[in-house]
This record gives structure tokens, C-alpha cells and sequence, in this order.
């Protein structure tokens, strides 16, 4: 699936592995505002996606500008737009970052998900994690 922003630039790949299913869908999104992630919203320049489910996924963010990005991922598997949780706010589905950068007491700061694009075409290889 190509996910298209603006005119010009790069493009980034991403591919998400470790699906426990191929129920719902993946969202994903990618910002340059450590403000606005994990969840982009309210930003006009952030990138977004939703593709199908499967065992492994994989989109485009095609016209990147340069600059530096972070990207968070959701399996959702019910489809309904949210990330559901369970007792104690632990999420129920999977979800992933760029840098496959760690969550502990809540998801990973910007600068542990960031990477730099230019104006060379990259690919982001981003493992769906489970806590339930």
C-alpha cells in the first residue's frame, strides 16, 4: 500500500512482523513532532496508514520530506479504531515502534523511536509486541 503526504521526497518502507493474527488491521503513523507521538494526532504533516492484517505487513510512506521521524504502529485486531487495554492500562493488542524502541511504564519517548530520512528511499523493519 503506498500512503502518499505530499509532492517530493523519499520513500519509506515499512514492514511490521510477529502478527499474532491476520484479524483487523494495522495502523500506523510516522511524525516529526515528538509532541504529537505516539498518536499524531492534530498534526497536518505526520503520515499515516492503514493496511490489512497479516502474519507480516508491509506499506509505504511515499514523499517523505527530510527530516527526523518516529513511527508507532497498532494491530487492530477488532478494527475499531482505538487501542484497547485491559486491567492496570496494559494494552490488549500489539503495537511496535520505529528503532524497535522499548515500552516500560507507557510508550517509548520520541528520540528512542527516531530516525533520520533524507533524500535516499529507506526501510523500517518494526516487530508487533503482545503484552497480552
Amino acid at each position: 500500500m503506498l500512503v502518499s503526504n505530499s509532492a517530493g521526497g523519499s520513500t519509506v518502507t515499512v514492514t511490521a512482523t510477529n502478527l499474532r493474527s491476520d484479524e483487523g488491521v494495522v495502523r500506523a503513523c510516522m511524525t516529526t513532532n515528538p509532541k504529537r507521538f505516539p498518536k499524531c494526532r492534530g498534526d497536518a504533516n505526520s503520515y499515516s496508514a492503514v493496511v490489512p492484517a497479516g502474519t507480516t505487513v508491509t506499506f509505504r510512506f511515499k514523499n517523505v520530506k527530510p527530516g527526523r521521524y518516529a513511527i508507532a504502529m497498532l494491530h487492530d485486531e477488532n478494527d475499531n479504531g482505538k487501542a484497547d487495554r485491559a486491567l492496570m492500562m496494559m494494552p490488549k493488542e500489539g503495537y511496535g515502534f520505529s528503532r524497535d524502541a522499548k515500552v516500560r511504564m507507557g510508550p517509548p519517548k520520541f528520540k528512542a523511536a527516531a530516525f533520520d530520512v533524507g533524500t535516499a528511499d529507506q526501510a523500517q523493519t518494526i516487530k508487533m509486541r503482545y503484552m497480552l
